[in-house]
């Protein structure tokens, strides 16, 4: 089991600056894992005007670590959504991804998680909910926008399961992703993000050979919110199901935890999670 963890579990340092990509590549290493989930962000040291020497430095600097980048993440497009109702922030978007699957490509990634728009979000404050067939549309846009790119690139756009309110069953997803008819179009599945409304194993079934990419994280059904979100083995998720079903469908791919973001003493909890998970 290929055991990854997210750059956003890592907290800050003392003086409330970033860890930085580098010493989480350090720091995740050293814990144990296989993988780290770099992720774009508005500012620091991997974004949208990161050069390929940059990215390059960056790939030089996993690989002399020990370390895989076998996936990239940006929470970017919650305030430019691709299926925003404004023409101009689409648009924005579109090229956002477009230099992400770049990214992805000079850092040896695979897979690109990919928000393929929302008819509202909880988190998402003043975001008026948009009509669920308009989002469906300007959803299947989207990416046929971004194919060209993903294709040249060879990086597969892991739609991912999220709380967007679109996309909210395994079927659906999977018609989603079966529209397009290219190997570059995949699920990124979020195991804890299906627990809301549903249970991991149907969609590991149905999407089947589809995944791509894989989140773990664990949920509280009853809590019902984003305060559900709970370590690795304290919530709902059956992991065993979980993972005997992923290994039933032919996963080989990398399982990354992606847990409350900058918690002290988090990435530790993970891995030591992790590491019972893939006995199971």
């Amino acid at each position: 089991m290929k055991k990854g963890i997210n750059y956003w579990a890592f907290p800050s340092n003392k003086d409330g600056s970033p860890i930085g990509q580098i010493n989480a590549m350090k720091r995740a290493k050293q814990l144990g894992y296989d993988c780290l989930e770099l992720t774009v962000e508005a500012e620091g040291e991997l974004t949208g005007r990161t050069t390929r020497e940059e990215a390059m430095a960056l790939r030089k600097t996993a690989d002399s670590t020990g370390i895989e980048l076998a996936t990239v993440a940006s929470g970017l497009a919650w305030g430019e959504s691709p299926t925003d109702p404004d023409p101009a922030i689409r648009a924005k978007a579109i090229e956002s991804y477009k230099r992400s699957l770049e990214l992805c490509s000079w850092l040896g990634a695979r897979t690109l998680l990919y928000l393929p728009g929302m008819v509202s979000a909880c988190f998402v404050p003043g975001y008026a909910p948009q009509p669920y067939e308009v989002v469906a549309q300007r959803a299947k846009d989207a990416v046929v926008a971004l194919l060209p790119t993903a294709r040249k690139m060879k990086v597969t756009l892991g739609v991912e399961n999220v709380w967007n309110r679109f996309l909210l069953s395994p079927l659906e997803m999977r018609s989603f992703i079966d529209q397009f008819e290219s190997e570059w179009v995949g699920s990124y599945l979020d195991v804890g993000n299906v627990m809301l409304y549903g249970h991991p194993d149907d969609w590991i079934r149905i999407l089947g050979k589809r995944i791509a990419a894989v989140h773990l994280k664990d949920f509280r059904v009853n809590v019902g919110n984003l305060d559900g979100f709970v370590d690795l083995l304290s919530g709902d998720v059956d992991f065993r199901t979980v993972i005997a079903t992923l290994r039933e469908v032919g996963y080989k791919g990398s399982y990354t935890a992606e847990i409350v973001p900058g918690k002290d003493g988090a990435a530790e909890k993970a891995i030591a999670a992790l590491r019972i998970i893939e006995n199971y």
